[in-house]
């Protein structure tokens, strides 16, 4: 069954219209179906499609980015490489499966594949812990990273989370300090990482397997510190104004785009989950593009460009020319001050300079 969004009342509307008429076994019986007026539904469906998505605000598109039918990251895995192989477990404690890790073939290449999973249907979900990773599956990261740099694999990771596990369990396990250790073995290892956002990348659950050389943001995505109902919460004491928050915290992939905190947008022409197989083309494209850009670059390289891509992040030229302004501006105030206080206490100097005249003059 069909999930809609508020939204796409309309959309649903004529879909059900749609498979009425696709039924020749109705309420009425047996009937002929009309098929000139089903495709004239049809490019209804796909006209209201496009102008529904065309303007939506920044908590619609948060919406869109939770789709419950949007691709996960399994779909991605199955449809993109071949001969996946799983790795399970951290070494210590246990197998979570709200991340998936192994290695596979893409484009005649053998890479390692990471991917946040929040599964499908209500099982699923519970199995997959809604995509919120626990310590244990952060540590299981670490040790896929560190195999994969030992064998000089790139690293590909699906990023889609709300939030890394905060059950007291995981409190109790260290999920802090997996989620810091994660983002250290990811800015050490000297292998390209290639991150892409295909649906909620929230806090440090997202950055966790996000501290990549490349970062592409799908553009039904969202990347984010804090949910919207979060930081409304916490800013206004109402969480029915997420609406509000999500426009000020700016967690759209055009808006983190812009900001310097996403490298490259795929983008969505029609929603990911209303057209998996374009889209499965569209990300394919996009990895081989950014996986061949690293194919010259020595391990050292590697390493260097992304410390310094996150050195980058959050500079701005404007700091630096605004301390050179400043320092423009108190050279220029110099001589003026200074004329100033001479004409303010001239009476005062010329005292002390014929006290001082009147001294030299007595001593010789």
């Amino acid at each position: 069954m069909k999930s809609y969004l508020e939204f796409e009342r309309d959309i649903k509307v004529l879909e059900e219209e749609l498979e009425k008429l696709k039924d020749p076994f109705n309420k009425d019986g047996i009937s002929e179906v009309n098929t000139e007026k089903i495709s004239q539904i049809q490019k209804d469906i796909d006209n209201k499609i496009k102008d529904s998505y065309k303007n939506l605000d920044d908590y619609q598109k948060v919406q869109v980015a939770r789709h419950e039918d949007r691709p996960k990251s399994l779909f991605y895995i199955e449809n993109l490489f071949t001969n996946f192989i799983k790795l399970s477990g951290d070494r210590s404690f246990g197998e979570d499966e709200s991340v998936i890790c192994g290695f596979g073939i893409f484009e005649g290449r053998s890479v390692c594949i990471i991917g946040q999973e929040r599964g499908d249907g209500i099982e699923g979900r519970m199995r997959h812990n809604f995509g919120m990773v626990r310590s244990h599956g952060y540590r299981k990261v670490s040790r896929i990273v560190k195999l994969a740099d030992r064998f000089n694999l790139p690293i590909f990771t699906f990023v889609d989370c709300a939030g890394a596990d905060a059950s007291p369990d995981s409190e109790n396990t260290g999920i802090f300090e997996s989620i810091a250790s994660s983002i250290q073995i990811f800015m050490e290892v000297k292998v390209p990482i290639i991150s892409i956002l295909i649906g909620s990348g929230g806090s440090g659950g997202a950055l966790a397997i996000a501290s990549a050389n490349k970062v592409i943001a799908m553009s039904g995505s969202i990347y984010s510190v804090i949910s919207p109902e979060g930081a409304a919460s916490i800013l206004f004491r109402d969480s029915t104004k997420s609406s509000e928050a999500a426009k000020s915290m700016k967690l759209t992939a055009n808006k983190v785009f812009e900001m310097g905190l996403v490298d490259e947008i795929v983008e969505e022409d029609i929603p990911a989950h209303r057209n998996r197989q374009q889209i499965v083309s569209s990300v394919r494209t996009a990895l081989v593009k950014s996986l061949d850009e690293f194919k010259n670059f020595t391990r050292e390289e590697i390493f260097e460009h992304r410390k310094e891509k996150f050195k980058n992040i959050g500079k701005r030229k404007s700091f630096i020319d605004l301390s050179s302004v400043s320092k423009g501006i108190r050279r220029s105030n110099l001589i003026p001050s200074t004329k100033k206080i001479l004409f303010k206490f001239k009476k005062s100097f010329i005292i002390i300079a014929l006290l001082i005249l009147s001294a030299v003059l007595f001593l010789f």
